[in-house]
Formats: C-alpha cells, structure tokens, sequence
C-alpha cells in the first residue's frame, strides 16, 4: 500500500497540479505540502481534509487499497490507522463502492487520553460504546458514556472525547459525508 504522502503526489501529478496550485486552492505552504510529499512531516487531519477538497477525493482514499467495489470486509483484511492530531486507533469496518453515505470505523481510545483538536465538519456522527467509558463533549456539553450506551449528533457542532479511566475504551463509531463519502 502507498503511504499517504505518496498517494497526495501521485493525485496532484495526475490532475497536472503543481505544488504551487495545491498550496494556493489549499492555503497551505509549498514548504509544508513539499515536506508532506516527501514523507518527512506529519500531517494534521484538518490539513488532510484541505488537501483532499483540492484534489476532490474522499479522505479515506489516501487509507485505502483497492478502489474495486467491496461490501464484505474480512477482519484480516482491515488495516489500522491514526490521525494526527488523535491518540485513537482507527480500523475501517465498511465496504467500498459507489455512493456509499456511511463511514463506520471500530476505535480505540487509549488510557487517559483526551482528543488534542476539537473538530466541526458537516455531516453527523455516531458512537456506541463496546468497552470501557468515554466523555464526549458536543457543543461544549459533556455525555458520560459507558458500555452500551451511544450519542449521535450533527457533527457540524463542535466535538471532542476523552477517556478518563486506566483501560483502553472500544468504540463503534459511523460517520457520514462529507469528510469520508465516496464520490459517485
């Protein structure tokens, strides 16, 4: 699998982008979008969502492999990932295919850890709670939930979790557009 800063290079040269025009319609530096080609700095997921508006894909292409339609997803085929910016493990559980509107995701929430960035984006999330406890904040009000407890909200309000025990928390979370919907 190519790393994400090869798939940003490899997208910006076949839509015949310079760095110059990615850092324009971006607004971030060509020193930076230069730096995040060559693999040599972290990209935060804000910076990721800016880069992939440009070049018109859905974020999690630059997390998956195949680009053929899939629906049932074997758990020996799923990879983990993390975001800059976040502590949690993520691991894709959804299929691959055209006009998919969902993005669900299994996460680990490690130990005591709290969610650096406070996000907004369109669309809406949910949580449901496997394992442990989690204080998910939402437009400044804190949810204290514990197994098998769930929120969903729109998640054009801003948002946060923490997990505010000694054990990792596992987590179903399902998102949908505009971040991580496929195009058609």
């Amino acid at each position: 699998m190519d790393s994400i800063f090869e798939k940003i290079r490899e997208l910006r040269t076949q839509q015949n982008m310079t760095l110059k025009d990615l850092s324009s319609r971006s607004g971030l530096s060509i020193s930076f979008l230069s730096q995040v080609e060559r693999g040599n700095s972290s990209l935060a997921i804000t910076s990721l969502q800016k880069i992939a508006e440009v070049l018109n894909v859905p974020i999690t292409a630059f997390f998956e492999e195949q680009q053929n339609s899939q629906y049932f997803v074997p758990e020996s085929e799923r990879k983990q990932f993390q975001i800059e910016g976040s502590s949690a493990i993520y691991v894709r559980l959804g299929g691959d295919f055209s006009g998919r509107a969902l993005e669900p995701f299994h996460v680990t929430l490690p130990p005591r850890q709290k969610q650096d960035v406070v996000f907004n984006h369109p669309g809406e999330e949910f949580y449901y709670i496997l394992e442990g406890k989690v204080i998910i904040t939402v437009d400044g009000k804190e949810y204290h939930l514990s197994k098998g407890d769930s929120i969903h909200f729109p998640s054009t309000l801003d948002h946060t979790w923490y997990n505010p025990t000694d054990e990792a928390a596992q987590v179903v979370s399902v998102l949908t557009p505009v971040i991580f919907k496929t195009n058609s």
